[in-house]
């Protein structure tokens, strides 16, 4: 029903339009027919070519009327782009851009070249601001080779060195008038380096239990294939390197799953209480092997943050396994839950602190890396992954939380869980 009536309104719109412009043509219709009543009387001639005068003037007025419509949206269209400035388009676009001419001066400079790479006025040498080798080839090939574009990659050093993907062409044909864009490449430079040295970091951690598995398989089939005590012994050291294998791949599995797997805020509460002391039951005979005491400091009252109770189990687990297992020299671990004191916003912190050796004040800020690790050997001797901490703090991200960590040589250290209540 609505489609008829803009049909009608549309049909009613174009016949006032139409009423309007042929005007002139309706008068002089009503001319004519008052002429022809006239004039009949004096000879039957007058009417009929009054009559053929009024329908060829009907017919040539829709051909001049869209005529007349062409022409005036051809001339509205065609009207835009020309009142467009260069620097008006050059402005639109993001990436840095600057024009030059055939001396390799620069012409124009958009706002984003000039954040960028500081003052670029017109005038200015190209080659003298931008000195690097490939920037100067890429110049002077641009101007001299007869081409119509080239590309490079250029490496800006400072503020911060930046990668970029710089491309050269020619504006039009004929004008002398160049452009170089610089299209910014770092991040991706970055994540394709963290991808490739996570691969080689991954691959060497699996070299090296295999590689034990595989001497010790030869061993057993060779010198020690009749004698029982260095066979026990063998394949005891084959099931820790198989178990550590296990669980770099359980740990490399859960990273993956994290970062493919998206985050939705489902308005679930989780109890901190809850998953915090359910992994402490979990991790007891832990402590008790380690000869540890786990001590629970934890605020009265409401201690619920939205969230994923699994994924915050799995913080908890890893923070308090890794207490375990580096800080047993220190005898216990205190693990506090409080409303949170700082930061704008309201939270719960959930601190687990151990008192073993500590961690030195340049591995801090490192030790959320995969495959990073203080202690190399000890590590792996407490069966660790060198992921476990990277878990925690991708979950956190998750959670809109972090990790603080505290810590002095000889007097242990605190990993402080931030998650907000909102």
């Amino acid at each position: 029903m609505s489609d008829m009536d803009g049909q009608r309104q549309n049909w009613g719109r174009r016949a006032l339009q139409r009423l309007q412009a042929s005007g002139w043509l309706i008068a002089a219709g009503i001319v004519a027919m008052i002429a022809v009543q006239a004039f009949s009387v004096l000879s039957p001639l007058v009417a009929p070519l009054a009559m053929l005068g009024f329908v060829i003037a009907a017919m040539a007025l829709p051909l001049q009327t869209g005529r007349a419509d062409m022409d005036h949206d051809a001339s509205a269209q065609g009207g835009i782009l020309p009142q467009l400035s260069a620097e008006h388009l050059a402005a639109a676009v993001t990436e840095p851009l600057i024009v030059f001419d055939q001396t390799a001066t620069v012409v124009h400079a958009n706002a984003a070249a000039i954040s960028i790479f500081g003052s670029i006025t017109a005038g200015m040498s190209l080659p003298l601001k931008f000195r690097a080798p490939e920037m100067q080839a890429l110049i002077e090939d641009m101007l001299t080779g007869g081409v119509s574009s080239l590309a490079i990659d250029y490496v800006e050093k400072l503020p911060v060195e930046r990668v970029y993907r710089v491309s050269a062409s020619a504006i039009g044909h004929g004008t002398g008038l160049y452009v170089l864009v610089f299209k910014d490449q770092s991040e991706a430079r970055r994540i394709d380096r963290m991808r490739a040295d996570f691969i080689a970091n991954a691959s060497h951690e699996m070299r090296t239990p295999l590689a034990s598995i595989s001497g010790f398989i030869e061993t057993l089939r060779g010198p020690a294939r009749n004698d029982p005590a260095a066979r026990e012994q063998f394949l005891q050291i084959m099931q820790n390197q198989a178990g550590r294998m296990a669980r770099l791949i359980d740990d490399l599995l859960s990273l993956s799953r994290l970062e493919m797997k998206s985050f939705h805020r489902s308005g679930v509460r989780v109890d901190l209480r809850n998953v915090v002391e359910s992994v402490i039951d979990s991790l007891a005979p832990l402590a008790k092997d380690s000869g540890l005491e786990i001590e629970r400091n934890f605020a009265d009252g409401a201690l619920e943050v939205p969230g994923d109770r699994d994924e915050l189990y799995q913080v908890f687990e890893n923070l308090l396994e890794n207490a375990c297992k580096y800080g047993q020299s220190g005898e216990r671990v205190i693990v506090s839950i409080a409303p949170s004191t700082k930061g704008p916003e309201p939270g719960i912190d959930v601190t687990i602190r151990d008192f073993g050796p500590g961690i030195a004040e340049e591995h801090i800020p490192r030790v959320t890396e995969r495959f990073y690790r203080v202690d190399v050997e000890t590590s792996r001797s407490q069966k660790g992954t060198g992921l476990g901490l990277s878990i925690v703090k991708h979950i956190l991200t998750r959670h809109n939380g972090r990790l603080s960590i505290e810590s002095e040589l000889g007097k242990g250290a605190a990993f402080t869980v931030h998650l907000p209540t909102n």
